[in-house]
């Protein structure tokens, strides 16, 4: 047997770098090497296709005449459009992950509640809207907003009229919650087969004593369920959280940014169409400073999240 094994690790050792590089070397090309390319264009003025130098006001012939320091940076945060749309976003987070977090875990929890093979049919029915694309969507939603809600539903003639329920995507507040209501319809049955996973990993034998400690079902959930299922709100927290800071199909297809509804992502997208000329420089300085914003909030949210799971 020990023999055995020796021989399996050798022909696992003498095989992993061959099979592991293609892949390495092509997360190096794709995603490492723009990265690092990305980050030196933030501290010059680019224009796409060439370097520009401030100084001349002509094509610079290497970066380095083009280099202008952290004036992108500063240029970002004077612009009222970027800051604007990263408070808009910000607002949108909040309000997505909540309703999110919510709505997948309530699913969850009904869907565990029934026999197994009905369960595989709400499953797969809850998870359909995952496999459309946000455009798709988007297009669907805006037709949902625009026409059912506004004209059907809660129109003058309609079944009841609520103003507030009308003209959803033309109104900067109104279409937080239709982005988010967007958003939530298309993830929450992936979410919910993370809370699903979690769940069926907790023990039978723990609500069983808590039964019979004549503990209500509401108090079974706070002090068995929610510790429990730490681990799930730890990967549920972290892709709701960056989900939400990188929407941009959902944005683009439901309001094109119109009414103040642009979000941090589709500004950075219509910066260098903002500019003339287009100011590429600029734009990846915003790029820059939305990936250290996500990173903060994630690793800060997971470490967070993580401490509790210790805890319980």
């Amino acid at each position: 047997m020990a023999i055995g094994k020796k021989r399996s690790l050798s022909i696992y050792d003498k095989w992993f770098g061959p099979l592991v590089a293609p892949a390495l070397i092509l997360f190096a090309l794709v995603i490492i090497l723009p990265f690092i390319v990305g980050i030196l264009n933030s501290f010059v003025v680019w224009r796409g296709s060439y370097y520009f130098n401030p100084v001349t006001r002509t094509r610079a012939a290497s970066p380095i005449e083009a280099f202008v320091g952290f004036a992108n940076y500063k240029a970002a945060f004077q612009d009222v459009r970027f800051t604007r749309s990263l408070w808009y976003t910000v607002r949108f987070t909040l309000i997505a992950v909540l309703i999110l977090n919510v709505v997948s875990l309530c699913l969850a929890l009904l869907v565990t509640r029934i026999t197994d093979t009905l369960a595989g049919v709400f499953r797969t029915i809850f998870f359909l809207p995952n496999m459309l694309g946000g455009l798709a969507l988007g297009y669907i939603f805006q037709f949902v907003f625009q026409i059912i809600f506004t004209d059907l539903l809660f129109g003058p003639e309609g079944i009841i009229h609520i103003e507030a329920m009308r003209y959803m995507t033309q109104d900067s507040t109104k279409a937080l919650f239709a982005i988010a209501l967007l958003y939530t319809w298309q993830s929450a049955g992936y979410m919910m087969l993370i809370y699903i996973t979690g769940l069926n990993a907790i023990p039978k034998d723990f609500y069983e004593a808590a039964s019979i400690d004549g503990s209500s079902p509401w108090h079974t959930f706070w002090k068995i369920t929610v510790p429990m299922l730490m681990p799930s709100f730890t990967i549920v927290f972290f892709m709701t959280l960056s989900g939400s800071f990188k929407l941009l199909d959902q944005n683009v297809a439901l309001t094109n940014g119109d009414f103040n509804t642009r979000m941090i992502a589709f500004q950075i997208l219509r910066t260098v169409q903002d500019t003339n000329p287009p100011d590429y420089g600029k734009a990846q300085a915003q790029a820059v400073i939305f990936f250290v914003i996500i990173a903060v909030i994630s690793l800060t949210q997971v470490y967070l999240t993580k401490k509790k799971e210790l805890e319980a």
